[in-house]
């Protein structure tokens, strides 16, 4: 079963910098509460291919709340079909199918302090995230961008606008690879221990997400303010609607790295799975569902939405973290994960399209 999805309107494309556009979407007046969302979430693209049908791609909203359109901002990458697609084809008039928002890469509250890590185009839902917390929120922001160099900077006009308006509330910290080499640990560490009680946020290319979630634990960030952003390319078809079939291309993040290997199922193999079916209480938005039905053979996003709860999902393939829940008692044992990793699965987190049951009774929490 496929998530519905939306022909929206392409209001303008902006030249970010020599390889980055932002497209800009109309929100129909009939789906506006379908494409309510929060700063750092994301928007599923349906990119015409040849070869699949569709490509699906995942790119985070660099508009915030409270703006009159959606903007998504992406970056060409030399073997990215999907990104040099964009790049190349998408004018202002256009219509592109695109799936509601999704992602919890978004902070707790708006009003706490924020230490802000982004990498080339990991600035996107950083950059909602910024606009969001500086309009709407009460805390600072100490935003630490990196970049090869300064032609590369997204959003730099943005930026020094937004530092000028809000004063002491943001500090921007441009790092130039062009100048200052790439972002060392020590580096880093150097900057983030000067802001040990802020929640922390990165996002960018996997070799910098290591290198600054190293330094963030080695300074004992704990596990609910440090979070970080990663998507892997959908091999399948969230759409729906067209035969899937495998991607060629591996994009990650849209970037020019290869990911980083996935933290494995949790359940070891070998543990029993029980027989026939098993107890599960969810909660959600304050409601809790209880169910006694749960096939041990259906992953727990299939029988949630088979009773009608709304549960959030994008790609069902364990490559978004649109879909995680937290485990409150009982195991699940996961058939893909790409998304989450060591310390995200000792937290409890699991991935609710891949989560078959390990024991009896299982109950976790959306919230």
């Amino acid at each position: 079963m496929a998530t519905e999805s939306f022909e929206l309107k392409v209001l303008d494309v902006i030249e970010e910098t020599a390889d980055a556009r932002s497209v800009v979407f109309e929100i129909p007046a009939d789906a506006r509460e379908a494409f309510d969302y929060q700063p750092g979430q994301f928007l599923t693209l349906a990119i015409p291919s040849d070869q699949t049908g569709v490509a699906a791609r995942c790119y985070s909203l660099s508009s915030t709340p409270g703006d009159d359109a959606l903007k998504v901002t992406v970056k060409r990458t030399s073997d990215g079909y999907a990104s040099n697609w964009i790049c190349d084809n998408v004018r202002a008039g256009d219509t592109l199918r695109v799936l509601p928002p999704s992602g919890i890469f978004t902070p707790a509250s708006l009003d706490a302090d924020l230490l802000l890590f982004a990498g080339g185009s990991g600035i996107t839902p950083i950059m909602s995230i910024t606009k969001a917390a500086l309009a709407r929120g009460t805390g600072r922001v100490v935003l630490v961008y990196a970049n090869r160099d300064e032609q590369s900077v997204i959003f730099a006009a943005e930026l020094r606008a937004l530092a000028e308006q809000y004063g002491e509330r943001l500090v921007v910290i441009h790092w130039l690879e062009s100048v200052q080499g790439l972002p060392a640990p020590d580096q880093m560490r150097g900057i983030a221990a000067h802001f040990p009680t802020y929640d922390a946020f990165v996002c960018g290319p996997p070799a910098f997400m290591k290198c600054v979630v190293g330094v963030l634990k080695g300074l004992e960030f704990p596990r609910e303010r440090r979070h970080q952003e990663k998507f892997v390319s959908l091999a399948g078809n969230p759409f729906g609607d067209v035969e899937e079939a495998a991607v060629a291309e591996a994009e990650v993040f849209e970037a020019e790295h290869e990911p980083e290997d996935a933290a494995q199922e949790p359940a070891a193999a070998g543990d029993p799975t029980p027989q026939g079916a098993v107890r599960v209480e969810i909660e959600l938005d304050g409601t809790t569902y209880e169910y006694d039905d749960w096939p041990a053979t259906k992953p727990l996003l299939d029988h949630l939405l088979k009773k009608g709860v709304p549960a959030p999902f994008s790609c069902r393939e364990g490559n978004c973290s649109a879909c995680a829940f937290r485990l409150l008692e009982g195991e699940v044992k996961m058939e893909h994960n790409d998304i989450l990793d060591e310390d995200d699965l000792a937290d409890g987190i699991r991935l609710g399209c891949q989560a078959y049951p390990v024991t009896d009774v299982v109950k976790g929490t959306y919230s």
